[in-house]
């Protein structure tokens, strides 16, 4: 939670470009928020692979994305972006966009396949499984939409928002999987 409200903070607080870019940007050097934005990037990415540990052994596959999904948001908030965060096919990147880029976008499908995988474990509780059918059913179209849209229109407000949502199923998947989890270890 806390990685998820610096970032947020970061992205509102900054002087990026609000909804038409990515919330990357934040975190480009000249930028006044980036250390807020990287604070929370890392803290997102313990989380990730805290989430993880807790899934350990019975639920081996997901925690295994998820260790992956918090290694690649370590990367994504340790290499920054260009100005403006370009990527291909409609802008000139460097080998550090490409590098960020692609750690965001693989940390991301990473999550997003943890929770394909929970939703159809036999070894998940059922509300491990409600859950994680909850985020899918949320975070697949939008995934699809974001890479469709990406290659279609390039950047602007859509992918903006897209992301944004996103990122926001997410976080409120990893929250409500760590909620079930504790509740189901305490009874």
């Amino acid at each position: 939670m806390a990685g998820a409200v610096a970032v947020t903070v970061a992205v509102v607080a900054g002087p990026g470009p609000g909804l038409t870019g990515y919330v990357s940007e934040a975190g480009v050097t000249d930028s006044g928020y980036a250390g807020a934005y990287r604070i929370g990037v890392f803290a997102l990415a313990a989380g990730l692979l805290l989430l993880a540990a807790a899934l350990l052994p019975a639920l081996e596959a997901a925690a295994a994305l998820l260790a992956v999904a918090g290694g690649c948001t370590v990367l994504s908030g340790a290499v920054t972006c260009s100005d403006g965060c370009p990527l291909p096919p409609f802008e000139a990147t460097t080998v550090a966009d490409l590098v960020h880029g692609g750690a965001s976008v693989a940390g991301t499908a990473a999550v997003v396949f943890a929770m394909l995988v929970l939703a159809v474990s036999p070894a998940a509780d059922r509300q491990l499984r409600r859950v994680a059918r909850v985020g899918a059913a949320l975070a697949l179209p939008l995934a699809a939409a974001i890479g469709l849209a990406m290659l279609i229109v390039g950047r602007g407000s859509l992918v903006g928002v897209l992301e944004r949502l996103l990122l926001a199923v997410a976080a409120a998947w990893g929250v409500a999987t760590a909620a079930s989890l504790g509740l189901r270890r305490r009874s």
